[in-house]
């Protein structure tokens, strides 16, 4: 019997480096394994942020790649400002007080101008030439993976011109996510993007998304049947790796303007100054794009010396600096957007056998799995002595060469088992 055809359409894709990537390219290598064929349909010549040439191959030899080139703003947008476009794209949104007039403008013609993003105009190509593939390939199923949100609206027209199961993926939620608000946005271009929004939601059969704070958004807008199926983490080899000689707090991801958490500078500034030898232990290591006001911030609290600001690396390498530091630090903007938002890193941290200091608003969904699963503690923008009093068991365990986590229930996040739940979807009737 023929393996079951499925088509899946995303944006971020081999070479493309950063977090976006990760969630298809492991769905992907798994599919399959449970008899699946993965038809992926990709741009031919995308503007990626970032770029990670070494994830190429991690691609299964088993899937079908379909390219078709695509017309990006972002391009021209360069021309003005090559590293400012570069950063809005990426998501490093500058403070609101801070912005230039350039950054200004690059956030207001983002927001106004392309409805729902600046990958608007691959539909119509990407609608015309899938049409065509799908009914000479005998295709059913079809998946759109968002943001970007505009792939979501190629699978809303094929979905009104062929005989086909849709299933939207969000990987982060549309309308509320933190940086919308950034965007700049005229009335008119607000009430735009929620009816894309509730149209998507409301003619996709099925609906998935990553966290259970956007499922009940969701379920506001729509009846049609939404499963949280979470990111994860991977198998990786087991290879056995030094720890970090110093006590180092690593932040592995972007770090943006507004994750920019206080009570941890100020903590880690008073620690150097009240225990004697911390200081000499120290070391703050942040790995990927960081905003400026990340490091003012840092500079201002008196830790430039204890910084090791080592930039974008390569996934392999960032696994590797998951499992060397000796802590490892989650970051969430503190605010009711965000409160849905688990940052993929976190499955890739859990199987680290490293401590996580995790900072985020209340009632966040990733402190539930960080609690469930043993494997460090959450705390509020509020609870600065809690955070503190943390800092200093993790060192008194670092100086005794204890300091571990006691991960329990990870096996659920598995990338295969979670592929597991996506094939089980497929599948599925209702």
């Amino acid at each position: 019997m023929d393996a079951k055809k499925v088509l899946i359409i995303t944006y971020y894709w081999p070479p493309a480096g950063g977090p976006g990537v990760q969630r298809w390219l492991k769905f992907v290598k798994y599919l399959p394994d449970f008899d699946i064929q993965p038809i992926v349909y990709v741009p031919e010549n995308p503007t990626y942020p970032i770029v990670d040439a070494n994830l190429e191959k991690e691609v299964s030899d088993k899937a079908i790649i379909l390219k078709n080139k695509i017309f990006e703003p972002y391009q021209l947008a360069s021309v003005f400002s090559k590293n400012k476009t570069k950063k809005i794209s990426s998501g490093i949104i500058p403070n609101k007080k801070k912005q230039t007039f350039l950054e200004k403008m690059l956030l207001w013609v983002r927001g106004n101008l392309f409805i729902p993003d600046a990958r608007v105009y691959w539909v119509k190509p990407s609608v015309a030439y899938l049409e065509k593939y799908i009914a000479e390939n005998n295709i059913d199923t079809i998946f759109t993976s968002g943001p970007p949100h505009s792939l979501h609206l190629i699978g809303l027209v094929l979905k009104q011109k062929l005989n086909i199961t849709w299933i939207a993926d969000f990987r982060d939620p549309w309308t509320t996510i933190g940086y919308h608000k950034s965007l700049r946005l005229s009335t008119r271009a607000e009430r735009q993007h929620k009816a894309l929004e509730f149209r998507v939601l409301n003619t996709a059969d099925k609906v998935i998304v990553t966290s259970k704070t956007t499922k009940t958004e969701f379920e506001a807008i729509t009846n049609k049947p939404i499963t949280v199926i979470t990111n994860g983490y991977d198998s990786e080899p087991a290879t056995k790796i030094a720890l970090d000689s110093k006590f180092s707090l690593a932040h592995i991801g972007s770090f943006l303007s507004e994750r920019n958490p206080a009570i941890l500078w100020e903590s880690l500034a008073e620690l150097v100054m009240e225990i004697p030898d911390f200081k000499s232990h120290l070391e703050l290591k942040l790995i990927g794009a960081v905003s400026q006001e990340v490091l003012d911030a840092i500079s201002q609290f008196g830790l430039d010396s204890y910084l090791n600001n080592l930039g974008y690396v390569s996934h392999t390498e960032a696994v590797a600096h998951q499992r060397n530091s000796q802590v490892l630090l989650l970051i969430e903007i503190n605010s009711e957007e965000t409160k849905s938002i688990i940052p993929g890193k976190l499955f890739e941290y859990m199987v680290s056998n490293r401590p996580i200091i995790a900072i985020g608003p209340k009632d966040s969904d990733f402190a539930e799995i960080i609690t469930g699963t043993n494997t460090g503690v959450f705390f509020e923008y509020t609870e600065k002595e809690k955070l503190k009093n943390t800092i200093i068991s993790y060192y008194n365990q670092f100086l005794e060469g204890k300091l571990q986590s006691y991960a329990v229930g990870l096996q659920k996040y598995s990338r295969k088992n979670l592929t597991k739940e996506l094939v089980q979807l497929i599948n599925s009737k209702s």
